[in-house]
């Protein structure tokens, strides 16, 4: 595995061609194209959403790896198998009982990826239920034994992880990253800052829209465009583990209406680092600021 360096700046996914919250006419022109192709043109790094629901085809990832260029990096969300039980449970009506062939999978849709050495890293996104108990921890373990053989980034959302000075230590031992995430807080919530576990950082901004982040479906949950001023704080958490770090991802996940990519590349400028200026196929000047209160 090639030791990439440097900081990498996209987006949690980049198909949303449907319902309100699509980036159709936002991020994306009218008309058929290959959305990846075109994403590649503005971000050197994507992060895989639909392999949460399952494991993509190899044909279909070895297909993406095509498409973009050779320093492009993907990283790719673990089955929701391994990580959201009941979720997994809900969908298919079946128990989440892990077995060797459900790795086997998962690590075949990863293949193309590696083989091209443009997987970045394997994302472990863990529920706000996720607590650090009995079982909270044997999963944890499970989930890094399991995976050990790539970069591995587990995000807690869950107070009781950073409560626990040993998590931390745990983390450490294996090389894996805590990912720092940016959400609405409460009284559950994860610590706003947690510790540099590993020689790889990995930031995930899912936006602040603390009103609708319960109650707001699957879209309107991210409808938040980050100020300038908010931008420069998310900078800040990034610049203070550039001299640690070698490799570090900064994810937006604030998808309403393309706000993800238009954010990604405003904190391109604000770090001074190199951007393709996004064309603006619909007026949202008005947007964004206030959004939470939406």
């Amino acid at each position: 595995m090639t030791e990439h360096k440097g900081i990498y700046v996209g987006t949690s996914g980049w198909s949303y061609p449907k319902g309100e919250g699509t980036w159709k006419g936002y991020f994306y022109p009218a008309g058929k194209i290959n959305e990846l192709e075109y994403y590649s043109q503005f971000f050197n790094t994507v992060e895989v959403n639909s392999s949460f629901y399952r494991p993509p085809n190899p044909e279909y990832v070895r297909n993406w790896a095509k498409r973009t260029p050779d320093d492009f990096l993907f990283t790719v969300k673990l089955w929701q198998k391994f990580t959201h039980p009941g979720m997994y449970k809900e969908a298919t009506g079946r128990e989440a009982a892990i077995s060797r062939d459900d790795v086997d999978l998962f690590r075949r849709s990863l293949t193309p990826l590696a083989e091209q050495d443009k997987l970045g890293a394997l994302l472990a996104q863990f529920p706000p239920s996720f607590k650090n108990d009995d079982f909270g921890r044997q999963i944890f373990h499970a989930v890094i034994n399991t995976f050990s053989e790539y970069r591995l980034a587990i995000e807690l959302r869950h107070k009781s992880w950073t409560d626990d000075e040993n998590t931390a230590e745990l983390l450490r031992e294996s090389n894996t990253c805590w990912v720092e995430i940016d959400e609405p807080k409460f009284s559950s919530s994860i610590a706003a800052d947690v510790p540099l576990t590993s020689d790889m950082a990995y930031f995930r901004f899912h936006g602040r829209n603390y009103h609708n982040w319960w109650k707001g479906n699957n879209e309107t949950r991210y409808k938040y465009l980050y100020s300038e001023e908010e931008l420069e704080e998310l900078a800040g958490k990034i610049k203070k583990v550039s001299g640690e770090a070698g490799l570090m991802f900064a994810q937006f996940n604030n998808h309403w209406q393309g706000y993800a990519p238009r954010n990604a590349t405003d904190l391109k400028k604000q770090m001074g680092l190199p951007f393709v200026e996004l064309p603006m196929f619909k007026d949202t000047s008005n947007e964004g600021k206030q959004q939470p209160l939406i």
